[in-house]
């Protein structure tokens, strides 16, 4: 990782446990790394489905991902509010200017008054089965959750509008040249 610079752009690569590829982002720009973490940023991005499907995000994004934390936040910067979306997941990892990390389907979804909610339970569960998840990477992945719901209530970083802002900014000023 130590050949990326901030204003860099990467791609995002999301595979499932199995080894197959579930779906690319084709840009994110570095927007900030830190020592257990790093922030990008992207705009109506890009992305393939495993299925072929092929689609653009709606709005702006703030991206963070963790090198420990079994989850990555995207905040998203919608007409009416800031939401999140995080994904239960491997720590990332940057392999030839891509973002990799494994998806392990939950998912935390919290609305702009701070509610949140836990979605794709069902099919947790089914890949749960289907991929012969251990019961210590269940353990993990439920005790991560618990700790973002913890994050979340607490509205710390990054679930705040000010962090998603600022960032906001620095992306607008890095990709502006553009």
């Amino acid at each position: 990782m130590n050949d990326i610079k901030i204003g860099d752009k990467l791609e995002i690569h999301c595979y499932k446990h199995n080894g197959n590829l579930h779906r690319q982002w084709d840009e994110a720009v570095l927007l900030d790394i830190k020592d257990d973490y790093m922030v990008f940023g992207n705009d109506k991005t890009l992305v393939v489905d495993s299925d072929g499907k092929v689609w653009r995000t709606k709005e702006s994004a703030i991206l963070f991902f963790f090198k420990d934390r079994w989850f990555n936040i995207i905040g998203q910067l919608k007409d009416y509010g800031i939401y999140f979306y995080c994904n239960i997941a491997t720590p990332f990892l940057v392999d030839e200017h891509v973002i990799k990390y494994i998806d392990y389907d939950l998912d935390l979804k919290v609305f702009p008054n701070g509610s949140f909610k836990i979605l794709d339970r069902m099919e947790y569960k089914f890949h749960k089965k289907q991929m012969h998840y251990s019961n210590r990477l269940d353990f993990i992945l439920r005790y991560e959750l618990g700790n973002l719901i913890d994050i979340v209530r607490k509205k710390e970083f990054p679930f705040n509008k000010e962090t998603i802002e600022e960032y906001h900014k620095i992306y607008e000023k890095l990709t502006s040249k553009d």
